[in-house]
């Protein structure tokens, strides 16, 4: 089809080229003239393609089409006028010359905010839904009938920037394309515009942009950021014209404390923070503002409102000057009507237009090894000095947001421990909704450590849209596997650089040993988020011979991606080192996470997500939300946006949550279920060590240890012995404050726990099992359990059958050389998660690790995992895999590709 485009900027560039790649013809390309001797993209591109390209002025004078003007179009012969983008007014004459008239796009769903100023007020109406239209131009202001209309959600502290270059932009690109195609088959509809609902606030601009302080927050919010970036929304205040950006609702976590700056008409003064200037509506609701721009254009943090001159200039080193001058090159070809550009070249008033800003950035990126700069950065160092300042600040790392914690503080182990306690959501500590919180509670005398911020289902659905946006539109979507990899090597080291403050929050949280905790809870996370961080850059794909489409050949390869959103649900145990199994191989993969702590023990969790601030992992990528897993779990398994759960825990609830993977979208899951695990002594072996790894194989992490022995079967011409000598150790352990290094025993997890294990112990008994030691609650405040050992533990027993998850060890007899009806017991469970075996005889020792059913079989010791071996169960254990090679394929998808050539 012969087409005409009529329009601008890089829109109508994109809207032009796509077209032409559809296999239309243009006939001519219709611009606006150049401004500051520089063309218009549309213009450029189309003169580049050999395209007639025309720059009038004007179309008509005092209402009537210019002759010249009509005579130049109608020679070309087009049979569709495409309007991508035009300010300019078409006359009639040439909107209806063509055979299937015109087509025009509005960033609107008509007929709602008619008018050139469309997407301010969608934004200023605080609308939940925008979009655009596409529909047919008549003589009338956006009445034509519609041809195409596609919607969008917005979110709440989207701008006119963020709505259009999330939606409006690629999306109306492809709209623009798929109305043309349409009108081609002869398809397009025409739908008359209705009246009902439609409105026309007219054009934007500075003089109307002014602040009305009597209203809600919320309104007054919306004002601010739909006119963010132009024209403006402004107050008058210290005796100058102040204007507003980067307007937000999400205070949470914030004080109304600082210097005030008073504001004429507003309900209350406004208040200067780290954070921002804070703002209050009528309702005495905040919102804060980022960015403020001075009466004499220039764009300062609101943060430094009152503080006067910048702070004083950074001192460049060579290789920073060398970059300099590489960008100062860029700003020269930018700026081709400025002889030499200076530290004082201002960017816009030498000449340079909004699309100018798009390509510095993109420029900027290739020079500095894919730094992300945003649109706002140029508004706010407008001269090419103040520029350089800012760039160098974020190439040092220097320039991040504040992050503002609310933190819980501890002095204990001779520590002053800073907690996090809210949600972390996008990169922002904040409030639950309806800010609701919980008490957590430390288990070694009961109290309350502090309120944690209790996530409902609305904040779910806020995280994993956070964690959606983070993948398909930020930056680690787009940075290389090595530098992904360089973040998770970063966030390492600060594990490490804190692991006395993590390991003492596992204390209190969780009642773990503090020397255990130093190195298995935090030791073993930070070595897997290191090896993970060794995986990222070598993620690789293969070629596959295939049968040959003579007489062309083929060529079929396959790459592996990351899946998207992972919902991570994590047990109570190992708070932190089950966070970091699944999550270094999700991150590592290229995904972004939700995770759901246990709610009994969320604060390593939150202590974590600050140390990703740290690190420099984006905005949006790692997520945490404390609260219930029939709420917070159970949403993230139905949630049509995540794409994988991974989930440890019990089995009745990992069927629950395979079960709503499955009805939901078919979500991708790996489960680390319940255990049973066999551990198998023989006659044979190193009694001693046997002993030893024995007790380790139980009381180990208390016994709260998914892969714990959860039965012991020893050979009947040493059981005696070997209970003997078990007691004997047992009665050497102490029980104590886990922060006391002398402790190895602390207590249970919680409350509920320790009344189970009673429960346990107490059937045990009542069915015929034999209490050697303990069995009972230790007489002392918090939730502690003595270690207790059972004997003359028979299959049918619930003991025998169910797992414990605590300091209990269950003793069964087997027949001297009876291995095979022994294996028969052993592999009698639903469970296969890990078993062990005691032997001097390797023949013994193969055979036996050949029948047991189980991921994970050890010999002649207990316990030893490694980042690098894969770790998961057989039956009702679960499937899929954490650690090693194996887990990252539970994170990422394989996509085959064949080309015929």
């Amino acid at each position: 089809m012969k087409i005409a485009v009529i329009g601008q900027s890089l829109f109508g560039q994109e809207v032009y080229s796509h077209l032409r790649k559809e296999g239309h013809e243009i006939v001519g390309v219709f611009t606006v003239p150049d401004k500051d001797g520089k063309a218009d993209p549309l213009g450029l591109e189309a003169e580049k393609d050999g395209v007639p390209v025309f720059k009038f002025p004007r179309w008509r004078v005092k209402g009537q089409a210019l002759p010249d003007v009509v005579a130049k179009y109608q020679a070309l012969g087009a049979e569709l006028n495409v309007l991508p983008f035009c300010s300019q007014f078409i006359p009639m004459e040439i909107i209806s010359a063509p055979r299937h008239g015109s087509i025009i796009y509005h960033p609107s769903l008509l007929p709602r905010h008619r008018g050139a100023s469309a997407i301010n007020w969608t934004l200023i109406h605080g609308d939940k839904k925008g979009g655009f239209t596409v529909f047919w131009a008549d003589d009338g202001l956006d009445t034509g009938d519609l041809l195409l209309q596609k919607e969008c959600e917005i979110f709440p502290d989207d701008t006119v920037s963020t709505l259009y270059n999330r939606f409006l932009f690629p999306e109306g690109i492809k709209g623009m394309v798929q109305a043309v195609h349409l009108i081609a088959e002869g398809k397009a509809p025409r739908l008359s515009q209705p009246e009902e609902g439609a409105t026309y606030e007219g054009i934007q601009k500075k003089e109307n942009a002014k602040i009305n302080w009597d209203q809600p927050a919320e309104a007054i919010h919306n004002w601010i950021r739909g006119n963010d970036k132009v024209p403006g929304a402004w107050t008058e205040a210290c005796g100058q014209k102040l204007t507003f950006f980067n307007s937000t609702l999400n205070t949470a976590g914030l004080a109304a404390e600082g210097e005030a700056l008073p504001i004429p008409g507003a309900h209350r003064p406004g208040v200067v923070t780290k954070a921002g200037l804070l703002l209050f509506g009528n309702d005495d609701r905040m919102l804060l503002v980022k960015n403020i721009q001075m009466e004499d254009g220039k764009m300062i943090p609101a943060s430094r409102f009152f503080k006067g001159a910048a702070d004083s200039a950074l001192e460049l080193t060579e290789e920073e000057l060398a970059t300099a001058e590489a960008v100062r090159n860029v700003w020269q070809r930018i700026l081709p009507n400025v002889l030499e550009v200076e530290d004082s070249t201002d960017f816009f008033k030498s000449g340079a237009a909004s699309v100018d800003v798009v390509r510095l950035l993109e420029e900027v990126k290739e020079l500095c090894d894919g730094l992300e700069l945003e649109n706002e950065d140029v508004y706010m160092a407008t001269s090419f000095g103040d520029f350089i300042q800012l760039l160098v600040r974020k190439l040092r790392g220097e320039d991040e947001d504040e992050l503002v914690i609310d933190y819980v503080e501890k002095s204990v182990n001779k520590l002053t421990v800073r907690i996090p306690h809210q949600l972390f959501i996008g990169g922002k500590f904040v409030d639950a909704e309806d800010s609701k919180t919980y008490e957590t509670i430390n288990p070694t005398d009961g109290s309350a450590i502090c309120q944690v911020s209790l996530a409902q289902l609305a904040d779910v659905d806020k995280a994993v849209a956070a964690a959606k946006d983070a993948f398909e539109n930020g930056l680690w979507g787009k940075i290389n596997a090595r530098d992904r990899g360089r973040l998770l090597y970063r966030l390492a080291d600060l594990m490490e650089q804190h692991q006395e403050e993590l390991a003492t929050i596992e204390a209190l949280d969780a009642g773990a040993v503090y020397t255990l905790a130093l190195k298995t809870h935090v030791g073993m996370s930070v070595q897997t988020f290191r090896y993970f961080a060794g995986w990222c850059d070598k993620i690789q794909g293969s070629t596959i011979p295939i049968n040959q489409a003579r007489p062309n050949r083929n060529l079929t390869f396959t790459k592996k991606e990351p899946i998207g959103v992972c919902g991570i649900i994590i047990p109570w145990n190992y708070p932190l080192m089950m966070l970091s199994w699944k999550t270094a191989a999700c991150l590592a993969a290229g995904n972004t996470v939700v995770i759901k702590p246990a709610q009994v023990t969320p604060l390593t969790a939150l202590k974590f997500a600050e140390l990703t601030v740290k690190a420099g992992i984006p905005k949006g990528v790692v997520n945490i939300l404390p609260g219930s897993g029939s709420r917070v779990g159970q949403r993230l398994s139905e949630h049509p946006d995540v794409r994988k759960i991974g989930f440890t825990g019990s089995t009745e609830v990992g069927k629950l949550i395979m079960k709503s993977c499955a009805l939901s979208n078919l979500k991708k899951v790996s489960l680390e279920l319940g255990g049973k695990s066999p551990l198998i002594i023989f006659a044979d072996c190193d009694l001693n060590k046997a002993v030893q790894m024995g007790m380790s194989s139980v009381f180990f992490n208390k016994g709260e240890n998914c892969i714990a022995a959860g039965r012991l079967f020893v050979e009947d011409s040493i059981h005696d012995l070997f209970v003997q000598k078990v007691v004997e150790e047992v009665k050497k352990m102490k029980i104590g404050d886990p922060l006391d290094r002398s402790t190895n025993h602390g207590p249970q997890n919680h409350h509920a726990h320790l009344k189970k294990l009673i429960e346990y112990c107490q059937r045990g008994v009542e069915e015929g099992a034999t209490l050697v030691y303990g069995g009972k609650q230790v007489p002392r405040p918090g939730f502690f359990f003595e270690p207790t050992v059972l004997t003359n533990v028979e299959d049918h027993m619930f003991v025998a059958k169910e797992e414990s998850f605590g300091p209990i060890m269950l003793i069964s007899r087997f027949a001297d050389g009876d291995m095979d009806t022994m294996l028969s017991r052993a592999n009698a469970t639903e469970f296969g998660l890990a078993s062990g075996v005691f032997t001097r005889d390797i023949n013994k020792a193969l055979y036996v690790s050949d029948k047991l059913q189980a991921g994970t079989v050890f010999i002649n010791t207990y316990n030893k995992t490694d980042v690098a071996a894969p770790f998961g169960g057989f039956k009702q254990s679960g499937f899929g895999k954490d650690l090693g090679e194996a887990a990252l394929n539970e994170y990422l998808r394989i996509k085959t590709v064949t080309f015929e050539y």
